[in-house]
């Protein structure tokens, strides 16, 4: 017998990081947009989670979406973990006095370029399923407006746009739920709403 005739199946035995990541941008979002909406004030808590939660487990989950050859949860992740550190990062180089603290119009441009980079994602989860589609499609729409906020110094669209975002996180918490729960119990226990 020759190697062709008996070919090895190597079975790929990594955990699935998709709920690792979903948690990670889920939770931290609403979070932070607790803050937006005027809750509390932004704080070491907020900051914490954005480097830790929704900053490094994001990037370990995006790292672990490569192994598993998931171009589209790679990207995601990786990216919205570094957005969570670059955003601490904008906070505190300025209060560390290293550069000047970006201006309204720089962080306007910066919630801008986010909110373009999550619509031509969205686009990727036509492909998925349902909750992905409306956690990117919230998501979108919240970069989006705190951009508009921020550019008409409206408080009143910072404070919708955090309601808005805890529709966002929320939905991130319940999609990472569903592939937990669903793949834990082998079964549908929540649903994703399948893309026909």
């Amino acid at each position: 017998m020759n190697a062709e005739q008996n070919p090895i199946v190597i079975k790929n035995t990594h955990a699935n990081p998709a709920p690792l990541g979903l948690f990670g941008f889920g939770m931290t979002t609403v979070l932070l947009n607790l803050h937006n909406s005027g809750f509390f004030e932004m704080n070491s808590m907020i900051l914490a989670m954005g480097l830790f939660y929704g900053g490094m487990a994001q990037i370990i989950a995006g790292i672990f979406e490569f192994k598993k050859n998931n171009t589209f949860g790679m990207t995601a992740f990786i990216s919205y973990g570094f957005f969570w550190i670059s955003l601490v990062a904008l906070i505190f180089m300025g209060k560390w006095g290293w550069i000047s603290t970006a201006s309204e119009p720089a962080m306007v441009a910066y919630l801008t370029i986010w909110g373009i980079f999550t619509l031509l994602l969205f686009f990727g989860t036509l492909k998925l399923n349902k909750a992905l589609q409306f956690v990117f499609a919230t998501l979108t729409i919240l970069f989006f407006l705190l951009a508009i906020g921020d550019a008409t110094k409206n408080p009143s669209i910072t404070h919708f746009a955090g309601y808005e975002g805890i529709v966002c996180g929320g939905s991130a918490m319940y999609a990472a739920t569903a592939v937990l729960l669903n793949e834990l119990f082998g079964r549908v226990v929540l649903p994703l709403g399948a893309v026909k």
